[in-house]
């Protein structure tokens, strides 16, 4: 069953709506072999590519980021446009692959995810002005963060077919 969630990167409530509610139903779908639309990406991979990004936004996990920071400045308009990620995004910290799976299966790999979730909301709300290092935008603060988190989760969403939208 694809799920129906709105697309606005621009909307607090929307975006808490999904990090506390629609990505996890979204997910209750999920299965192991599951094929992606586009990528290679299993449903592991990328269960625990999302745990990463969300380990990156509560300073779990560290990266650096290779974009020079005249280009980040305007990358960073594209948090606040209200359009999706684009298919074939490559992350360029990971443009020589995938690390190796960190979890026994799909099941723990999502509780995980969950559990990272939630510490990133806690911490959004607690420490609203922290920042961490993001790969593509360098430091960014947690709104941003959010904003990345939504866009990117939503996108992983679409290439494994969660989700029913018109973006």
């Amino acid at each position: 069953m694809l799920h129906a969630i709105p697309f606005d990167v621009n909307d607090p409530d929307v975006r808490e709506a999904f990090f506390r509610r629609w990505l996890f139903e979204a997910l209750t779908t999920l299965h192991a072999n599951a094929r992606p639309r586009w990528g290679r990406m299993t449903a592991q991979q990328m269960i625990e590519h999302l745990l990463w990004a969300f380990e990156l936004s509560t300073g779990e996990a560290c990266t650096e980021c290779p974009i020079p920071e005249p280009q980040r400045q305007r990358m960073k308009a594209f948090l606040h446009d209200n359009r999706p990620t684009p298919r074939e995004f490559m992350n360029p910290v990971l443009a020589a692959g995938l690390p190796p799976l960190r979890h026994g299966g799909l099941g723990d790999a999502v509780a995980s995810l969950r559990a990272a979730v939630s510490h990133f909301l806690q911490q959004a709300a607690s420490t609203p002005d922290a920042t961490r290092a993001h790969p593509v935008f360098g430091p960014i603060g947690m709104d941003e963060w959010a904003r990345a988190h939504f866009k990117h989760t939503y996108h992983h969403l679409l290439q494994f077919g969660l989700l029913d939208a018109d973006v």
